[in-house]
């Protein structure tokens, strides 16, 4: 389930690319298989041991052309262990709505990503994660949870503000907004609840088989319900 247009964003041979907060991974293989040169970094030790084991078996599996190149690390972002302008394009994706330092960390970003380079920072949409927030303290007053809710302007201006402009801008997962309201509703750790299992069964489904008539309707939803809005970024 990728909520970054890589086509968008012209990830290809020779890309040098880092997916910061990578978590389990998701973005960082899509770049892999289209031929990057990609780090993906997280604080996770655990997820990073799984993402590097499943770089390894895409390589055995022939899934990646040969030349691609790809590693995972562990690492705080807001001290990134890399030079200035070292990539040509950074990831973050769902990953500043947990960061206290969210200026530090994409000061962090700005600082190794190379002029001219892009990047894609995506967040929970405002208007249905803050239906979330109402709904229930549980889903954000956790350890590692939401620590803010973005309005898209406001962040677009901190990253301007850091030295990048703003060239395009997306929603994405609106089938995903509904499913969250419930859980919400009827308590994020309760998967048993009947509505739930079925909805979740439904975007399984979705995921999997990637029907028309539900790419259709998260295509044209996604304007309005979005659960992630992304921002696409140029380095001045």
């Amino acid at each position: 389930m990728l909520t970054v247009d890589f086509d968008r964003l012209g990830v290809g041979p020779d890309t040098r690319a880092i997916d910061i907060g990578a978590g389990q991974g998701r973005h960082s293989f899509e770049m892999f298989r289209r031929g990057a040169d990609v780090i993906a970094f997280d604080q996770s030790e655990s997820d990073m041991a799984a993402v590097a084991e499943m770089f390894d078996a895409m390589i055995a599996e022939g899934e990646v052309p040969a030349w691609a190149k790809a590693r995972a690390e562990v690492g705080d972002a807001l001290h990134l262990p890399y030079a200035d302008n070292s990539f040509d394009l950074v990831l973050m994706s769902e990953i500043l709505e947990h960061v206290p330092a969210d200026t530090a960390a994409i000061a962090e970003m700005v600082r190794v990503l190379a002029p001219g380079g892009h990047a894609a920072v995506t967040v929970p949409r405002y208007w249905p994660e803050k239906v979330c927030w109402q709904l229930s303290d549980a889903y954000h007053q956790v350890e590692g949870g939401h620590v803010r809710i973005y309005k898209a302007d406001e962040l677009a201006s901190s990253l301007t503000a850091a030295g990048l402009e703003v060239v395009g801008r997306s929603h994405a997962h609106a089938l995903h907004s509904p499913y969250w309201w419930i859980k919400c509703a009827v308590g994020v750790d309760n998967d048993t609840n009947p509505l739930v299992k079925a909805y979740h069964r439904m975007l399984v489904w979705d995921m999997l088989a990637a029907p028309r008539v539900t790419r259709t309707a998260e295509r044209l939803l996604d304007p309005v319900l979005g659960k992630s809005v992304v921002l696409y970024l140029r380095k001045r």
